[in-house]
């Protein structure tokens, strides 16, 4: 026992000091290093959670990085992968806002140090002000719906709370989290199944609707809030998936109906009208502009499911709104015509300064996720003109969006690192336009974080504190038979 004792603590000291051994002599290699998660040249706001990484290769043992502010500071890390302190990375962030981190990596291999061409990493001028983001996890399942939850991520740190998770809630699916601009004190998500309910947290309280309403003949889904609060759009979707016997495709997902309505959350009254409504046009996607007072909705004409579900593809459109009677203007307009394109457009997500929207374009459909092609784009409302966001779409599938409270931020979902899970990006826009390099939600020692986790990050965004939420009490909540009624409001019900 005694010698099996002296063998471990032995091996123990070994892989200790090879861990922590410094490079001595190392050979240079000329290039910079291939690291994951990629950071080389990002751009970072200052508040963000340390940029742990590794080498991409995994016959690299050892890795030592010496990170130099251009203003003040620096800090190293050794290990088998660069763990930064957090204290430490927070105030070497703090002091170079607006300059630049000089990044320096060494790394072991068969035994020989290498050292690579030093890389920079941007600190932004632009502060993030948000706390942090929501998101829902899902795992790769079609039918089941396992341990989903609903989930808060601190972005100065690596700790992540559920706010509902399914097994709170058994044999029922829970749909996106909802808050308005970002803040925890308005939000609303759905759940679909028996005890079904479509939860409004707004005055300080929760609100739980019956799930669905005669009739209205669906559910509440995809919502999106009108800045004052007393109003939330959804649309309502009788959704079908299949599944493709190509390769380079799994699911498609469809809707044989959709349409676009407004909630007033003080009525309890469903606001149905023609003009968002149309019997045999899909409307699907709102979202209200940033002063109230315009309604974004996609639109497509409906075809025959599932034979010509590629032939459906959604233009961009809007509709005014009154907030003090909230009702819809009398008049629809198209901003991008896909017949014009021959593109789909989904997920408009005006910003926040008024001057943009951010949109999906993919070659057909909505349901962006499952579509490799998918990218984001960008429409001027000033001049019209829109642009492909060639600065972070990739080969993958690019998708959900929202964006930061300044509108100088903006997240988003992407398949890009192994084609099968999405996971969450970062990413900034100037003034003029500028767009920064992506850079993936840190992890602490994400390489191995990412290779094990198997479930998606789906329909994320940012929050401005952590969400007053009781994960166990809202179970309760849901499976009991209280239910908030909605009436239904009809006006010219149905228009071609």
């Amino acid at each position: 026992m005694r010698n099996y004792l002296s063998s471990i603590i032995m091996l123990l000291a070994g892989c200790l000091l090879s861990c922590n051994s410094r490079p001595h002599n190392p050979s240079h290699a000329g290039t910079k290093p291939e690291i994951y998660p990629d950071y080389v040249g990002v751009t970072i706001p200052v508040g963000i959670a340390p940029l742990d990484f590794a080498m991409a290769d995994d016959s690299y043992t050892a890795i030592d990085v010496e990170v130099k502010g251009s203003k003040a500071g620096q800090l190293h890390a050794n290990g088998t992968y660069a763990d930064f302190d957090i204290d430490e990375w927070h105030r070497l962030l703090e002091s170079n806002k607006g300059g630049q981190l000089i990044v320096t990596v060494c790394a072991r291999k068969d035994g020989q140090w290498k050292q690579f061409d030093d890389f920079p990493i941007h600190v932004s001028p632009y502060p993030l002000e948000e706390w942090g983001i929501t998101y829902r996890r899902i795992p790769p399942s079609y039918e089941l719906y396992s341990k989903m939850g609903l989930y808060e991520r601190d972005l100065s740190t690596f700790k992540e709370r559920p706010l509902l998770i399914s097994t709170q809630s058994p044999g029922m699916c829970i749909n996106c989290h909802t808050a308005n601009r970002t803040q925890p004190s308005e939000y609303v998500f759905h759940v679909r199944g028996e005890h079904g309910a479509t939860v409004i947290h707004r005055g300080g309280g929760d609100e739980l609707l019956m799930a669905k309403n005669d009739s209205l003949g669906g559910s509440m889904v995809y919502p999106y809030w009108h800045p004052g609060g007393r109003y939330c759009a959804f649309s309502t979707n009788k959704t079908s998936q299949m599944f493709h016997n190509a390769s380079n495709k799994r699911v498609e997902v469809y809707d044989s109906s959709s349409d676009v309505f407004v909630y007033d959350t003080e009525t309890h009254q469903i606001l149905n009208d023609s003009i968002t409504m149309r019997k045999y046009w899909a409307e699907n996607c709102p979202a209200f502009s940033p002063d109230g007072k315009w309604l974004y909705f996609v639109t497509a004409r409906r075809q025959i499911y599932p034979t010509d579900y590629d032939k459906e593809r959604y233009s961009l459109c809007r509709v005014s709104f009154d907030t003090t009677t909230g009702q819809l203007g009398q008049q629809v307009d198209t901003l991008i015509q896909s017949s014009e394109t021959g593109k789909s457009v989904s997920w408009p997500r005006p910003s926040y300064d008024g001057r943009t929207i951010m949109y999906t374009q993919a070659d057909y459909g909505y349901f962006t996720i499952w579509h490799g092609e998918s990218d984001l784009w960008l429409y001027d409302l000033a001049t019209g003109s829109t642009r492909p966001l060639d600065e972070v779409n990739s080969p993958k599938a690019d998708s959900f969006h929202n964006w930061n409270v300044n509108s100088r931020w903006f997240l988003f979902t992407s398949r890009r690192d192994d084609g099968l899970y999405t996971r969450v990006y970062f990413a900034s826009i100037d003034d003029k336009g500028n767009v920064t390099k992506p850079f993936l939600l840190p992890q602490r020692d994400p390489k191995r974080y990412y290779r094990q986790l198997l479930y998606s990050y789906n329909t994320p965004d940012f929050t401005a504190a952590p969400v007053s939420a009781n994960a166990r009490l809202m179970g309760e909540k849901i499976e009991s038979d209280q239910r908030t009624k909605t009436s239904v409001s009809d006006k010219n019900l149905y228009t071609n």
